[in-house]
């Protein structure tokens, strides 16, 4: 296993500081970022952003070691709490980890064609919406298993048929899935659900481009895998198989949120 492998030593400058304005060193010498004063707030969100983008160029590979927080932060010029935050939120979307008394790990390597998709700031977002999303959703289709009216469960199956056309066809739409899953909120027969995704609906929109782009240029197994998915979410539905349907939407949202972070699931 590597260790240090987080990059070459970068060249001797002068430190950095925090203040708006400052240049925040990269472990690459061609990923500087300049500060503007209004992302004085968004420290952590560039860092992240780097070493995300070190991970899904390939320049970190799995089983890497890190820097520790202090040689980090001394490298970047920012502070350890700057620090302690972007790896905790590597650590919470699944591309590190950390093991006590060893050190902190690269544990999956995103595809590298995320990178052409969205930004690494950007991704972190969506990841943190799709923790949301699999509380809420699970929730969503169990309650729409018990509840659903006739002419709800038919919008759904609608919306189902309409995502399962693109697949076949090859033109996969993220208004089709997002139409999918709005049709199931509503037949939560909670309002709150409807209302509640609406307020993520700029998220997941994103988050739905984005895997969709990555399904859309992978093997045609990947994309019937998703639409297998939904599926399920919709017999157990059909059924009103409350825990089945739960389970399969929280299957079916977390199965989305790995084939982001893992590059080894595009096949």
């Amino acid at each position: 296993m590597a260790r240090r492998a987080m990059t070459q030593t970068p060249p001797a400058s002068t430190p950095v500081t925090e203040a708006a304005g400052a240049p925040l060193q990269p472990v690459d010498d061609g990923l500087a970022l300049v500060l503007e004063p209004s992302q004085r707030g968004r420290l952590s969100d560039q860092l992240y952003g780097q070493v995300f983008d070190q991970i899904t160029s390939g320049k970190l590979k799995v089983g890497a070691q890190l820097p520790s927080e202090m040689e980090i932060s001394e490298r970047f010029g920012v502070s350890r709490p700057v620090v302690r935050e972007a790896l905790m939120r590597l650590r919470a979307d699944g591309l590190i980890t950390s093991h006590q008394g060893l050190g902190t790990f690269v544990s999956h390597q995103p595809p590298t064609r995320v990178k052409t998709l969205a930004k690494a700031q950007d991704i972190a977002s969506y990841l943190r919406c799709q923790e949301v999303r699999i509380a809420l959703e699970g929730d969503a289709a169990r309650l729409a298993a018990e509840r659903h009216t006739a002419d709800q469960f038919a919008a759904v199956l609608a919306a189902h048929e309409a995502f399962a056309e693109g697949v076949h066809s090859g033109k996969l739409s993220p208004e089709a899935d997002l139409a999918f899953h709005a049709c199931i909120a509503e037949a939560s027969g909670n309002d709150f659900h409807a209302s509640l995704l609406q307020s993520i609906h700029e998220a997941m929109t994103g988050l739905m481009r984005l895997t969709l782009g990555l399904t859309g240029t992978a093997s045609r197994k990947r994309a019937l895998a998703v639409l297998e998915e939904h599926v399920a979410i919709v017999e157990a539905i059909r059924a009103r198989d409350t825990d089945g349907a739960r389970t399969a939407m929280q299957f079916h949202l977390s199965q989305a949120r790995r084939r982001l972070v893992d590059g080894r699931r595009q096949r």
